[in-house]
């Protein structure tokens, strides 16, 4: 069972309307709601059987008690034990009557309606209503609503902060074919301890708990206040180790109900600016937040503003149109425009899966997104990696050379994270040592932003600084073909590509291509410096002790690295040796039109096949496509598609585009479904683990660059739309320059209007010129060009 459309605005409700203990744990990465300083699973408020509950903090990583970094599983605001006449509302001690709960992507509001009933059969009704706060990110708020239905009862009601909390460490191993049932398979784990509580109180009729993290010595507080609309019989603050809570006991009637409001103020000390302590910064948010229905319409009408820029609207399917906004939902909620310290992980804020560590993945498949529709997040999540520069360049030093490397893996100080082995020990990983792209996708990341924005100020200054750095490192890091030789081909030997099955190869492709692309690039841009902004390089220069000759060093190495560049080259060898390789035919697919795995093979012992977790080759052509003819990029999406298990989730969503561009119309739909679905509808099985955030950037990608044919380069702005027959228009802004297009886009027609002030702007429809006035609506054929 997968998340349901909601019956009235379905594009914009993701609904649960039975419980399932055996699906609880997916609805709670689904349900996760956010703002992109925090993140709380979409738990019950009063827990189940088998719960993952967890609420993170972007930025308070950990080492303490295990064995590489975790995003810390922090204190949970929401727990809350309901009382009728003595016995606990949940749904291992009351029968679950009716169960819905609605999550409203135009807002972030998360609404519960749960019927209970006890022994003797009387009623009782539960609503909750949640939110993270996107008007005022140090904030969250809560309302219960208990209404008996049958028969008078003493409703108790003890709400509070819960600091006892635990990360998920180590599986041990167990005999093949072991299996644990919902309500024991967490408890198999390991756990590390993260926090130390180190105080606990209340500030008049505000509860406060705070705690510090033991390795990295983050403090992180938190303050509530819980109020009811009625006069309580009995009214008490709770206080305990590691917990605060006030309880609050009712006389009602049968149909008369209770409501308690809580408001939640969250602070640590790694906050941007903090100054205060943290404690006093939690418990100011709570006093000058008003009630729910204030901090509610608060963050509606910042959504509101989001929404504005950020929707990519399908007409004409309801069930894509909501798996688009739903991915984007879930994109906005894991940045934080105001903080260039943190970025997002690959499960982001939603789940332990990943320990909360960042990938290529932001770099790659998240950053187009918040470049087009919210630039100045694109801009933060790029100043991470300028934060995390010096640990950078620690990677470098560990690995025997100089400049910067980044890390596979990196949390909070840009060193190493990547664990060597999995979670039940079984198997190795070299990702660590072998996956070196990162560091050119990084490159990549800031010139497409750059070449989007112009954005000069910061290209000139972090961009450079990074480019340059890491140019050093790929110049010390490639070899040459024949040893000892000064001149000649140079080779990178030992290296992993995207496709995580082969390990150990020389020469691999995307990897190659990208360190050429990157070393050129950063040769242009200090040539443009010395041009336009010499003080900028000089004081680029001067930070990292730059040499006037090292740039000719790097666009030497350029040419003499050894990557496929001709454009009718016909099949590219993934790596020096891929052609020999066991050919092992892909002949099944399971129910959702995902391949399974040969019989006998799984994700470590593919090394000897041609099969693919996903396609270097194909990934090299989606992020250069101007290196490579039409006829080139066919013949390469075709070979390796058919040798693909797309076992990573960033996969379907490439091909998609790939396929578009080479003219696989059908295929693409197919892969925008794998891409668009795989967390709705549990498409990998695994969701319950947090987010496949990337795949929501993969899907905007699909519906925006795929199906809208639209690209940005330095020559302007480009649309071809292909939309699926069932998609009546696709409708999106990007920002380009400073300013807004809005494309609405259509079978036969499609329409542009450029928003903000200065003169026209040209771009391109179909290959034909049109030019937008600011303010007004353009409308044109859709077809081939004139």
């Amino acid at each position: 069972m997968s998340a349901t459309l909601s019956t009235t605005d379905a594009a914009w409700s993701v609904r649960e309307d039975d419980w399932d203990p055996q699906r609880a744990n997916y609805f709670e990465t689904v349900f996760t709601v956010g703002n992109g300083r925090l993140g709380t699973r979409g738990s019950l408020e009063e827990r189940h059987t088998g719960a993952l509950p967890g609420t993170f903090l972007a930025g308070v990583y950990d080492a303490h008690d295990a064995p590489v970094i975790d995003l810390v599983t922090s204190p949970d605001w929401l727990t809350t034990e309901v009382l009728v006449d003595g016995v606990r509302l949940d749904p291992d001690t009351m029968t679950v009557v009716e169960h819905h709960r609605r999550l409203d992507l135009r807002t972030g509001l998360l609404e519960r309606e749960t019927l209970y009933a006890d022994a003797a059969g009387h009623r009782t009704r539960l609503r909750t209503e949640r939110l993270a706060s996107m008007a005022d990110r140090d904030l969250c708020a809560l309302r219960i609503e208990v209404t008996p239905l049958d028969a008078p009862a003493v409703v108790t009601v003890e709400t509070g902060v819960d600091a006892h909390c635990r990360n998920l460490e180590r599986l041990p191993a167990y005999p093949a074919g072991t299996s644990f049932g919902h309500d024991r398979k967490w408890e198999k784990w390991a756990r590390s301890t993260h926090l130390r509580e180190t105080g606990r109180g209340f500030h008049g009729r505000v509860g406060h708990v705070t705690a510090r993290t033991i390795d990295s010595g983050i403090d992180v507080a938190y303050a509530f206040a819980a109020e009811a609309d009625r006069e309580p019989v009995m009214r008490r603050n709770l206080a305990r180790h590691e917990y605060v809570a006030t309880e609050s006991a009712f006389d009602l009637e049968p149909g008369e109900s209770v409501t308690v409001e809580k408001r939640v103020g969250i602070a640590t000390s790694r906050d941007p600016g903090a100054g205060d302590p943290p404690v006093d910064r939690a418990i100011a948010t709570v006093l000058r937040a008003e009630d729910f229905a204030a901090v509610a319409a608060a963050s509606a009408q910042a959504w509101e503003h989001l929404w504005a820029d950020s929707d990519c609207e399908i007409v004409g399917d309801d069930r894509a149109a909501l798996a688009l906004r739903f991915s984007v939902y879930h994109l906005l909620i894991a940045a934080n425009p105001d903080d260039p310290t943190v970025n997002i992980g690959a499960k982001s804020l939603s789940g332990e899966g990943y320990r909360g560590h960042v990938f290529w993945d932001t770099e790659i498949m998240m950053l187009p997104f918040f470049l087009f529709t919210q630039p100045r997040t694109a801009r933060a999540l790029l100043g991470y990696r300028h934060h995390t520069l010096p640990g950078a360049r620690e990677v470098a030093r560990d690995n025997g050379t100089g400049g910067a490397r980044y890390p596979w893996e990196s949390a909070d100080t840009g060193r190493e994270e990547c664990p060597q082995f999995t979670p039940d020990g079984q198997n190795r990983f070299y990702t660590r040592e072998e996956e070196l792209h990162v560091t050119a996708d990084v490159a990549y990341a800031i010139l497409r932003y750059a070449d989007v924005t112009g954005d000069d100020d910061y290209l000139f200054g972090e961009g450079a600084e990074i480019l340059f750095d890491t140019a050093r490192y790929w110049v010390q890091r490639c070899a040459p073909r024949i040893e000892g030789a000064v001149d000649g081909d140079l080779v990178l030997r030992t290296v992993m590509g995207p496709d995580e099955f082969h390990s150990h190869v020389d020469d691999n492709a995307f990897t190659n291509r990208m360190v050429r692309w990157h070393l050129e690039r950063a040769a242009d841009v200090h040539r443009r410096m010395a041009a336009e902004r010499p003080e900028a390089l000089a004081a680029v220069a001067a930070r990292i002790g730059l040499t006037a000759d090292e740039p000719a060093g790097w666009a030497d190495a350029a040419q003499r690295i050894v990557a496929p560049v001709d454009p009718d080259a016909g099949v590219i060898e993934q790596f020096d040796g891929y052609f020999d390789r066991k050919v092992v035919p892909i002949t099944e697919w399971d129910a959702n039109d995902m391949p399974r795995y040969p019989e006998g093979y799984n994700h470590f012992n593919c090394e000897d096949t041609s099969l693919l977790k996903q396609p270097d080759v194909v990934m090299l052509m989606f992020l250069l496509p101007d290196d490579y003819s039409l006829a080139t990029r066919l013949q390469n999406y075709e070979f390796y598609e058919a040798r693909t298990l797309h076992k990573s989730s960033l996969s379907p969503s490439i091909h998609a585009i790939v396929g578009l561009q080479v003219g696989d119309a059908s295929k693409a739909e197919r892969y925008f479904g794998r891409s668009a679905f795989v967390d709705l509808d549990d498409n990998q099985g695994n969701t319950e683990e947090g987010m496949h955030i990337a795949s929501a950037g993969g899907t905007w990608q699909v519906a925006v660059h795929g199906f809208g044919g639209f690209l940005a380069g330095r020559d302007g702005l480009r649309f071809a739309p292909a939309l699926p027959q069932s998609w009546e228009h696709l409708r999106f802004s990007v920002h380009w320059r400073g300013r807004t297009v809005r494309a609405d886009l259509g079978h036969a027609e499609s329409s542009f209007t450029l928003m903000g002030d200065g003169p026209d702007e040209v771009v391109h429809v179909c290959g034909r010129r049109v030019v937008l006035t600011p303010g007004e609506r353009v409308t044109v054929p859709t077809g081939g060009p004139a």
